[in-house]
C-alpha cells in the first residue's frame, strides 16, 4: 500500500507531537520528584531539630535548564554537605591537637574577628576581654567572661560592663562563652539515602501521571 504525501506529513506531525508530549511528561515528572525530595530532606532537618537555616541549604535543579527533554535529570544537593554528612552517618569529632573542642554558647555570638568562625582567641580579639578557664570535675569545663552585664532591649545577650558598672559592681555577672569537651558525638538523625531511593522509585509513576494529567499531553 502506498502512502500519500499528505498521510506521511500527518504521521510526521503526530510523531513530533508525541515526542514533545513525552519530553514535557518526563521533565514534569523529574521536576516533581526533585522538588519532593528537596522538601522531604528539608522537613527531615527541621524535624530533627537542626533548624530552618540548615534545612534551607537543600537546593534542587533540573537539567537541561530552560527546556523540556525526554532525558531530563534532576540534582538535589546541600550547600552544607559536611554538616549534613555528619548527621546522615553519625560521627565523633575530636580536637586535632589532643586538647579540647571549644563549643560556643549563644553568648559567644556567631563570628569572631574578621567575620571568621568563632574561636576563643577570636572572641578575645573581638571583645578585648580575656576568657577565664573554669574546671568542672563531673561536667564539661568552661571558658567564661567575667564582669559582663545583660543587654536590655530586643538585642539581648551580654556585653562588657562599662567603667561605671565596674566601679559600682552592680549587675555584673560571669557568663559561659565556650563549653570545653574532649570530643563530641553526633548520632545519626537524617536518612538522605533512604529519601533519595523512595523518590527514585516513584519517578516512573510521576512521569506517567504527568503524561495523562496533561502535563505531558493527552491520549
Amino acid at each position: 500500500m502506498k502512502l500519500s504525501a499528505e498521510i506521511i506529513g500527518d504521521l510526521g506531525r503526530i510523531m513530533a507531537e508525541e515526542i514533545k508530549a513525552a519530553e514535557r511528561a518526563a521533565t514534569a515528572g523529574v521536576r516533581e520528584a526533585v522538588d519532593g525530595l528537596k522538601n522531604e530532606l528539608r522537613a527531615q532537618v527541621t524535624s530533627a531539630g537542626l533548624g530552618a537555616r540548615l534545612a534551607r541549604t537543600w537546593r534542587a535543579e533540573i537539567f537541561p535548564k530552560g527546556r523540556n527533554s525526554i532525558r531530563a535529570a534532576g540534582l538535589v544537593w546541600s550547600k552544607a554537605p559536611g554538616i549534613i554528612r555528619i548527621y546522615e552517618d553519625g560521627a565523633t569529632i575530636r580536637s586535632k591537637n589532643g586538647f579540647f573542642l571549644a563549643i560556643p554558647t549563644a553568648a559567644a555570638g556567631r563570628y569572631g574577628d574578621g567575620g571568621r568562625k568563632i574561636t576563643p582567641g577570636g572572641w578575645e580579639r573581638r571583645t578585648g576581654q580575656r576568657l577565664r578557664f573554669v574546671y568542672r570535675r563531673h561536667a564539661p569545663s568552661l571558658l567564661v567572661a567575667d564582669n559582663m552585664r545583660a543587654r536590655t532591649g530586643k538585642r539581648g545577650g551580654f556585653a562588657r560592663a562599662s567603667a561605671a558598672a565596674l566601679r559600682s559592681g552592680r549587675g555584673l555577672v560571669t557568663v559561659p562563652i565556650f563549653i570545653l569537651a574532649p570530643q563530641v558525638t553526633f548520632r545519626k538523625r537524617l536518612d538522605v539515602a533512604g529519601a533519595a531511593l523512595r523518590w527514585q522509585e516513584r519517578l516512573p509513576g510521576l512521569v506517567v501521571r504527568s503524561w495523562f494529567s496533561g502535563d505531558g499531553g493527552s491520549r
